[in-house]
């Protein structure tokens, strides 16, 4: 159907089938700040928005990509790496030269190999983030920086090289913050909201970027941040787009009301535009299934820019980022998992390898996680105690142990299978011995069972 040039009518956009099972999406951080590559350790921003307490949040910002803000505090550790580095006098538009010289080396095939590999089914790339650095060549140029560009087509030669792999192409773009438009320095939470661009001469700039890249790239996603000048016909936009991508997807973060500010002890998401179709919290999940799709978005780390300074003990471990997971996608969420890559587009190994043992762990189990639903209810336990999450299909149940039981029959709570139902276990080429003891169904493991980061088992005929 075409979509008419309204909020109305584009909300009658229905998720498509393959964002609803896609359940990994890989985000790429990428640009100036890749350069530096640098940013204090402040926390984990879900923690520090959780405890309701961001006052110094800003000055100390664990991520990377907001370098240019963080620099503007004459106090920040950021200001002090920099003067010791670079120099008092070195603008941080002086990166590009270096940022422009090392893409030469960047090998996109290399990049979307790597995703393909950690079994992600999209991938979603920051085209422009608020510095206002743009990763293609514009016919819409920035109009108040020069060349503020790389000189290849990023955007294009990797959104060639994720479809060439069988993943779908992504692209984010920062619609509201823009330093490069507006250079006050956000300082608190409503700084945020408050700094958003409203000029109509920067409503027309980021409209026209949106359908430039809708126009040259077909991305699967919108992937906005922060928020949206008010003045915007996002209407317009909107349909514009699901007339040119039928299977698009919008996220929520097109906000355009200048008073809403995030309330502490929820998850970090910006306030919500006037159409989307799923929600983005930010380093958080939820405690129960959700009804409208999600995707939490976060990084491997404390930071969605590669960070030089933050080590391998910073960073999620293999079996936490497993777990994390399997718990989203229980849950009705999507992983949108980061990667900051160097400046030269080279992931860091702490990264690669994490991206690798999802991979090796989907290989095995990735039948509980892609193409499932949640299912009556998403957590578990075993009356060892072992934590466990439930995912389904039409025609099975999944159950996810959350580690590897030391006994040799475990018993899942709650679990009532009829007579006629057959246990696998994922990777493991026989049936399993099951019996039903009480209201809890018990289950014989492999005695050759190998240690795993998480164990998935199949129980059809289990019932809905």
């Amino acid at each position: 159907m075409a979509f008419e040039p309204t909020i109305e009518s584009v909300g009658t956009h229905e998720v498509p089938d393959w964002y609803m099972k896609a359940k990994l999406g890989i985000f790429i951080h990428w640009g100036l700040y890749s350069v530096p590559a640098w940013a204090p350790h402040g926390g984990d921003i879900g923690e520090v928005f959780e405890s309701g307490d961001m006052s110094d949040w800003f000055r100390q910002n664990s991520y990377a990509e907001w370098y240019l803000n963080t620099l503007k505090f004459p106090d920040s550790p950021t200001r002090e790496y920099h003067n010791k580095n670079y120099g008092s006098d070195f603008h941080y538009d002086d990166f590009a030269a270096g940022f422009n010289a090392v893409l030469r080396r960047w090998n996109p095939e290399e990049m979307a190999a790597l995703f393909k590999g950690a079994k992600a089914r999209y991938v979603v790339l920051t085209t422009k983030h608020h510095d206002g650095f743009l990763l293609w060549n514009s016919e819409i140029p920035c109009p108040h920086k020069r060349d503020y560009h790389t000189q290849i087509d990023v955007v294009g030669k990797l959104t060639d090289a994720v479809r060439d792999q069988g993943m779908r192409m992504a692209l984010y773009y920062s619609g509201g913050l823009d330093w490069s438009w507006n250079e006050e320095r956000i300082s608190d939470v409503r700084d945020v909201w408050g700094t958003i661009v409203q000029e109509p001469a920067f409503v027309e700039y980021s409209l026209a970027h949106w359908k430039e890249l809708i126009d040259r790239y077909q991305p699967s996603i919108m992937w906005n941040d922060i928020g949206y000048p008010k003045a915007a016909d996002l209407g317009e936009l909107f349909a514009y787009y699901y007339n040119s991508v039928p299977e698009g997807v919008i996220n929520d973060r097109f906000t355009q009301a200048r008073d809403q500010v995030p309330r502490a002890g929820e998850p970090l998401t910006t306030p919500r535009g006037p159409h989307y179709d799923y929600i983005t919290p930010e380093y958080a999940t939820f405690d129960d299934i959700q009804e409208v799709k999600w995707e939490c978005c976060r990084g491997i780390g404390h930071s969605f820019g590669y960070n030089r300074d933050e080590g391998d003990e910073r960073l999620l471990a293999e079996d936490e980022l497993i777990h994390m997971f399997v718990d989203i996608v229980s849950k009705n969420g999507n992983l949108l998992l980061n990667v900051g890559p160097r400046a030269d587009g080279s992931i860091p190994e702490n990264q690669a390898g994490r991206l690798r043992a999802l991979g090796a762990w989907l290989d095995r189990n990735g039948e509980a996680i892609f193409d499932t639903r949640p299912w009556r209810r998403a957590n578990g336990k075993t009356s060892q105690g072992l934590d466990l999450r439930f995912t389904a299909t039409d025609e099975a149940v999944y159950v996810t142990l959350l580690g590897s039981p030391s006994e040799s029959e475990i018993a899942i709570e709650g679990l009532e299978a009829p007579a006629g139902a057959s246990v696998q276990l994922l990777g493991h080429e026989a049936d399993l011995a099951w019996r039903q003891s009480g209201a809890d169904m018990a289950i014989q493991l492999p005695q050759d069972l190998p240690e795993a980061q998480a164990h998935s088992l199949k129980i059809s005929g289990a019932g809905e």
